[in-house]
């Protein structure tokens, strides 16, 4: 069954591989993680969904930026106000 986010396959795999980039990139310098560290969990988390899976890329709805520092920092927003928009260096990683 199609879900409500019908993706097309190429559209899709563009939009999985540049977060899958985004968040490696704030794994690695918010969390510390090594490149090959950052990049395994963005591949664990932004994993591929079949086009037949109900709400494929919904997952998308957030910017990786705010799954990532999720992740590494939970309620970011409450401590760290100044996170809540990316900084320049992460919008010019597309």
């Amino acid at each position: 069954m199609a879900g409500e986010y019908d993706w097309d396959e190429d559209v899709y795999l563009r939009l999985l591989t540049s977060e899958r980039r985004s968040y490696a990139w704030v794994m690695e310098r918010y969390g510390g993680l090594t490149s090959a560290e950052a990049e395994a969990r963005a591949v664990a988390f932004y994993y591929y969904e079949a086009p037949d899976e109900e709400c494929r890329g919904l997952v998308f709805h957030d910017q990786a930026w705010h799954w990532a520092m999720v992740h590494l920092h939970g309620y970011y927003w409450l401590n760290h106000p100044e996170w809540l928009q990316p900084p320049a260096e992460y919008d010019a990683l597309d």
